[in-house]
């Protein structure tokens, strides 16, 4: 409880920080840690995550409130706030997390905040693999290995394949990202 109590207010103003660059300009994180009436197995009190996603609203339940995209961006922001936690003062024996994965990450962005959303991804990549799904150029960019998933049809079912491309191939990738059309 007094370790909780203790790491509440500065991981959610380090969180709100991360937040800024993310498209959630005058967004707000919260940590609010909730007595129970009886001491749980959990702990004394429950966390519960708030955000205010913007300027003028008031923070309210992570989950009542957050889009995908959201979502996802509120993840990375915590995730590469607590990673540089982790490599500034790591606990003897605390887990590292083995794969993160982002979905819909850059869902309702663009331009500058989708490459700090890029960057962001490769400085966490630096403590544990990172794998997002991405349709901005600017995302891809950044990454250290880039795949390109595609669905097609065949024989009335849907299919999917997974291609790596390096080199020439992943700079054309990125060219039809940019662009929207084959190369």
């Amino acid at each position: 409880s007094a370790a909780r109590t203790k790491a509440a207010k500065p991981l959610a103003q380090r969180v709100t920080e991360a937040m800024q660059q993310l498209g959630m300009a005058g967004g707000r994180f919260e940590v609010a840690l909730v007595k129970q009436a009886e001491p749980q197995s959990f702990g004394l009190e429950t966390v519960e995550l708030l955000v205010a996603g913007h300027a003028g609203s008031a923070p309210r339940p992570l989950a009542k409130v957050a889009s995908g995209g959201e979502l996802s961006r509120l993840a990375l922001a915590i995730a590469v706030t607590t990673a540089q936690r982790r490599r500034t003062r790591p606990r003897a024996g605390e887990a590292q997390p083995g794969t993160l994965i982002f979905d819909e990450i850059d869902a309702g962005v663009g331009g500058a905040v989708a490459d700090t959303v890029g960057r962001l991804l490769k400085q966490l990549g630096a403590s544990t693999q990172v794998m997002a799904v991405t349709h901005l150029a600017q995302v891809a960019a950044c990454a250290d290995a880039h795949f390109v998933v595609a669905k097609s049809g065949q024989g009335g079912a849907t299919l999917s394949s997974v291609q790596a491309v390096s080199g020439e191939s992943r700079v054309s990738e990125i060219a039809r990202m940019l662009g929207g059309g084959h190369l």
